[in-house]
């Protein structure tokens, strides 16, 4: 697929952060363009989790800017940053074990709904309507991610991988146009990983949404990225195409601690 052409759907602008007396992000800057896939990577503890919760709202910076859409995000909340198109999973999975699979994933939906209390309380027409329209955008998802059989059955006891799944499909349920993916390959086996490879191509491809994807599987971020942002002790120290960022002396330096 061929990126859109335009300005940057994401700008993360001289971003710091930090707890105490620790530096979790030290002056970070990049950009997406719409279309792409960018795989954020760096050792453990580089700030690459901190950065996600960063643009999804759950963390303040103490400094710096983000800009989704030419607007600045920066004071908005969680629920704001997910109304306006930011979705994302966790590397912990947070489904809820005794729903459904289809109730889980309806759950991401909400970000596009307009109901009130008063409006659920009393059962209007408006709220029939919209809850139809969250059931067909569920099983939208749920059949692009192949979970069909998987519908009405509860979270609890589906295998691990299925459950991955179920949780992409209902970050995909509130239709983002830019998608936050937490170490989606923890915990997968080889062909599962290779599976997910293509399911965030078509994400990409299909959907049209961009992914900003933090991994430690280095083959599974190279394979799918159109750009790689490094980041170690909370600084980028290397962005690029995935074949110029593999050869960075201070990527080889950051993960193996020399350039041989």
């Amino acid at each position: 697929m061929t990126p859109a052409v335009g300005a940057d759907l994401l700008s993360v602008r001289n971003i710091s952060m930090r707890f105490g007396g620790i530096v979790a992000l030290d002056d970070v800057s990049f950009d997406m363009a719409p279309g792409h896939i960018v795989g954020l990577i760096g050792p453990n503890g580089a700030g690459k989790t901190t950065l996600f919760n960063c643009v999804s709202r759950l963390y303040t910076p103490n400094s710096g800017d983000l800009v989704f859409e030419g607007q600045s995000i920066i004071k908005n909340t969680p629920h704001h940053v997910a109304a306006l198109g930011i979705g994302r999973t966790f590397q912990n999975l947070a489904l809820f074990p005794t729903m459904t699979v289809l109730q889980n994933v309806m759950v991401g939906v909400h970000a596009r709904t307009r109901g009130d209390f008063l409006s659920n309380a009393l059962r209007l027409p408006s709220v029939k309507r919209e809850e139809r329209m969250m059931r067909e955008a569920a099983m939208e998802v749920i059949s692009f991610l192949e979970l069909d059989s998987f519908a009405g059955h509860p979270a609890a006891g589906l295998p691990f991988g299925t459950l991955k799944r179920v949780e992409l499909a209902r970050a995909l349920a509130g239709s983002p146009k830019l998608l936050l993916v937490d170490e989606p390959a923890g915990g997968l086996n080889h062909e599962e990983v290779a599976a997910l490879g293509d399911i965030l191509r078509s994400i990409r491809d299909r959907r049209g949404v961009t992914v900003l994807l933090v991994e430690h599987h280095m083959s599974l971020v190279m394979q799918v990225s159109d750009r790689v942002v490094v980041l170690d002790f909370g600084r980028r120290i290397a962005e690029g195409p995935p074949t110029a960022v593999q050869r960075d002396p201070e990527v080889i330096r950051a993960y193996l601690g020399s350039e041989s």
